[in-house]
């Protein structure tokens, strides 16, 4: 009986058992480890430093450093003198190879020298501990912080090797005066690379992060150099340094030689940052949520933009341009020496044709960095200049018609509206090739209604002008009377067209590379036909003509090709002259009439003030009333 009954339990535990072992089993498969929960709460597997990015020219010369924030070149650790590394292992941390990221006879000295003074006076960190305080976490004196930083120390050395770490320690640290890393320190304090640094520099150097205010040795040299010998005194006490070296190295004098960061012609690099953002927002399809309608997509949009421009500028990369440094120089020069005081402004656009990159922009006579660029910024109307591309091209590109064909330069009226030449004249049947190049406006009118309002536009739209709109398909647009108008930058964009036919949109940028020289981003815009080569050679013609015997003649100069337009707006407000020569295509906006000489070598432009004029209505101008430009 008793074993019959001993049977019964068994087979009646034996569920019970399996369910508690089941049961178990997955309590335990779900249970996390004290490992797991850490990596999960405190990542640290990629560390990544802010770093300075860098825009160069076309001829490889820095032309801006770009910081964010953090001011930083990223050194390898076999780049940094063996020297430093021990120096800051002496003085900071003599245990770092031994301890697992926390030295716990530091923190017992540090919490009996703070319950002493009944403050916090010592922190007792390690190497470890201070980067993980630079990298995430703030210098706030509290036990709070104390305790998370032991936890990311911890961490640190779970997923780092001690060179990773030190090399990490050597680039994060703060040298006061917005130089983050022994690198920047180096060329901000001393203007040379750290390899390039004696012994005793970087001595010196190595004193300020552990108070970079006290130390700073703008402010307090003396203290920064005392510092530096009790530092080498230390080196010499753990037999790191023999005493004669001592002895040599604090005799050592040490000059400090600042250097400013690299700031170069802001008119380009400005339009730069600007065409970067775009390129990004291309590259990672936030273009279509940009131009949304709705608010909150447009603003999530721009902010995920900003993010990432942001990011990509503190990873260190190089942002490669066309710039032309030489012409460049020479262009804003000219710009400045020509233009003359007061309120009057200029904006001066270069683009190289046969590569469609824009190779110079002045964006003002003594413009600023981030200031209003009036190169791709301001919209103006653009007078006659607006009529190669609006009148001429599209009547030859519909008709096939010969640059000798004749046309009407008589008065012109439809209701109300009555254009004037500029001399007030009629001149009867004209050729195209006369009446383009004395630029008269009711010739340009007549031929702009032949081909049509809507068909014109089509070839203006082809260009992408950003201002240009339904609002402006009507006659007086024909001769430059837009609501907005374009910028320069537009304008001399579009007559590049005048090349060859074709169309790309100049660009500032040719590739984005990261440090190991990586393209991260780069242009794929592709060209388009606007004009077939019958237009092309025929425009061609005009633009010359114009400059040999037009209103632009003071433009010309002896060369294997120089054409170009001129244009006006009312009262002379306004002055442009676009034109073309073999390698480049050039703009130049003229505010308040004053003529721009450019001597850069593309034209000698001086414009003579026979330039073209018009009533916005046949009733006479009242005093003080506003003309449309011509």
């Amino acid at each position: 009986m008793r074993t019959y009954l001993g049977y019964i339990t068994i087979s009646l535990l034996v569920p019970v058992l399996i369910l508690f072992i089941f049961f178990s089993h997955q309590e335990w498969s779900l249970a996390q480890s004290p490992y797991h929960v850490l990596d999960e709460r405190i990542p640290v597997e990629s560390i990544e430093l802010a770093q300075n990015s860098y825009m160069k020219a076309a001829n490889g010369k820095v032309i801006s450093e770009i910081s964010t924030g953090e001011k930083r070149t990223y050194l390898k650790l076999e780049d940094i003198p063996l020297f430093l590394e021990n120096l800051f292992i002496v003085t900071e941390d003599q245990k770092f190879y031994d301890h697992a990221g926390v030295d716990l006879s530091g923190i017992s000295r540090a919490l009996l020298i703070n319950s002493q003074n009944k403050t916090i006076e010592q922190g007792g960190s390690t190497i470890t501990q201070q980067l993980a305080r630079n990298v995430y976490l703030s210098h706030d004196r509290t036990y709070n912080r104390k305790l998370s930083e032991l936890n990311y120390a911890y961490q640190i050395e779970r997923k780092k090797s001690k060179p990773e770490i030190m090399e990490l320690y050597l680039n994060a640290i703060y040298f006061s005066n917005g130089a983050y890393g022994i690198e920047a320190a180096s060329q901000y304090y001393f203007s040379i690379p750290t390899g390039e640094l004696t012994k005793a520099e970087l001595a010196f150097l190595a004193a300020i992060p552990n108070n970079p205010e006290y130390y700073n040795p703008l402010k307090h040299f003396d203290p920064t150099k005392k510092r530096q010998e009790r530092m080498l005194e230390q080196m010499v006490a753990n037999g790191a340094l023999e005493q004669a070296k001592y002895e040599k190295l604090i005799k050592s004098t040490i000059k400090l030689d600042l250097s400013t960061p690299v700031d170069l012609y802001p008119d380009y690099v400005t339009s730069v940052h600007q065409e970067l953002k775009n390129l990004v927002a291309s590259s990672e399809g936030l273009d279509k949520s940009l131009q949304s309608t709705d608010v909150a997509i447009r603003k999530n949009a721009e902010a995920e933009l900003d993010k990432k421009v942001k990011e990509l500028l503190n990873s260190g990369v190089t942002i490669h341009t066309a710039l032309d440094t030489k012409l460049q120089t020479s262009s804003k020069t000219a710009v400045q020496s020509k233009i003359g005081v007061n309120d009057i402004e200029g904006a001066l656009v270069v683009i190289q044709h046969h590569t469609h990159e824009l190779v110079s922009l002045i964006g003002g006579k003594d413009y600023k960095i981030n200031s209003f660029n009036r190169a791709y910024q301001s919209y103006r109307q653009p007078g006659s200049a607006i009529k190669p591309l609006l009148d001429y091209a599209p009547y030859l590109e519909e008709t096939d018609a010969d640059i000798n064909q004749l046309v009407s330069g008589a008065s012109y009226r439809s209701n109300s509206y009555c254009p004037k030449n500029h001399s007030g004249d009629s001149y009867g049947m004209v050729t195209l090739r006369t009446a383009f190049a004395q630029s008269y406006n009711t010739p340009a009118i007549r031929l702009f209604e032949k081909t049509g309002v809507e068909t014109s536009f089509k070839y203006l739209d082809a260009f992408g002008f950003r201002k240009v709109s339904k609002k402006d398909h009507h006659t007086s647009s024909a001769i430059g009377g837009f609501e907005y108008g374009m910028s320069p930058l537009e304008l001399t964009n579009a007559y590049t067209s005048f090349h060859d036919g074709n169309y790309q949109p100049a660009r500032a940028i040719t590739k984005v590379t990261d440090q190991e020289g990586k393209v991260l981003y780069k242009r794929k815009d592709r060209s388009k036909e606007i004009w077939n080569k019958r237009t092309v050679a025929k425009m061609r013609q005009l633009l010359q003509e114009t400059t040999l015997s037009g209103t632009a003649r003071k433009a010309y100069f002896p060369t294997d090709y120089v054409g170009g337009k001129t244009g006006t707006t009312n009262d002379v407000k306004d002055m442009w002259f676009v034109g073309l020569t073999a390698n480049y295509t050039t703009g130049v906006l003229d505010w308040k009439g004053q003529a721009i000489q450019s001597t850069i070598h593309l034209f000698t432009f001086t414009p003579s003030i026979d330039l073209e004029r018009y009533q916005p209505d046949c009733r006479v101008k009242k005093e003080g009333a506003a003309m449309a430009p011509s």
